[in-house]
């Protein structure tokens, strides 16, 4: 299981603070059982304080990873969000208690038995993927539920669920992810993932566990890799950022980030 758990060592998957609607719009995660922790990035809560006065748009940015979401005010509503190349803006109502699980990438196709590439760039009702699960949701989540009993449910489930899972721990595949992060997506696809396995039959990999390429999750690894920095708007003008981590130009980066993000480097870091 050494190459699986590596990932979680070398990859945080970061989605920004809410910033819309000053402090009436909470984000928090919360960690799994560890013995869930190498297939389970987290646990999320994202909710309202206080109903708003408009709708709240809420854009998740690409992190390569597969996520569980509903609302907690109506679980029996649940959805499954693929690997997304770009990324997603969901128009919310100006109340609401979502709840989440992102898998780390590979380990929803690990543990379903899922072909991720079916998910990719899009959402899907969970029941239509994974029904036990979704029924799982409907029936065990309720309204007024806290992060402790949210996760303790959670926590039995998927320890049930990796109980009976069979992994395909292709060392091949492992090993071409670990590069990718080692190296924070900063290198040639064609010519650094040489892991013994032909570049056709490591994209079918790629796109059956990681849900696309292994040329477009380097560039959302890059991508992450950008955001954990925490640039300044300065710093990227003055330490030319973008060439250290793999842009040709200024633009290219500028084109790539607002791919991944939604808005310019400038808007997103905010100085």
């Amino acid at each position: 299981m050494n190459a699986i758990e590596s990932i979680r060592q070398l990859y945080t998957p970061v989605q920004p603070t809410v910033k819309q609607s000053a402090g009436h719009v909470t984000y928090f995660e919360f960690l799994p059982d560890v013995r869930l922790q190498q297939f389970i990035y987290c646990y999320w809560e994202l909710k309202t304080t206080a109903p708003l006065d408009e709708a709240f748009m809420y854009r998740v940015v690409a992190d390569g990873c597969i996520d569980i979401y509903f609302d907690l005010n109506d679980p029996s509503d649940n959805y499954v969000m693929g690997f997304c190349r770009k990324y997603t803006e969901f128009p919310l109502d100006n109340a609401f208690h979502y709840v989440g699980v992102r898998f780390l990438p590979t380990m929803f196709p690990q543990l379903f038995k899922v072909d991720a590439s079916q998910l990719s760039n899009r959402y899907e009702k969970l029941e239509a993927v994974v029904p036990a699960t979704a029924n799982f949701i409907a029936s065990r989540f309720h309204p007024g539920m806290n992060p402790v009993e949210m996760a303790g449910l959670f926590d039995h489930w998927f320890m049930d669920v990796l109980s009976g899972a069979s992994f395909d721990e292709d060392n091949r595949l492992y090993e071409a992810i670990g590069i990718i992060l080692q190296q924070s997506g900063v290198l040639n696809v064609e010519t650094d993932l040489n892991t013994g396995i032909s570049p056709r039959q490591l994209r079918r990999l790629f796109e059956f566990y990681i849900g696309d390429t292994p040329k477009i999750f380097s560039k959302v690894v890059r991508f992450q890799n950008i955001l954990r920095a925490k640039p300044s708007t300065q710093s990227l003008r003055n330490n030319k950022l973008f060439f250290d981590v793999g842009y040709y130009d200024q633009a290219h980066f500028i084109k790539e980030f607002r791919n991944f993000y939604g808005v310019t480097p400038s808007k997103a870091f905010g100085r």
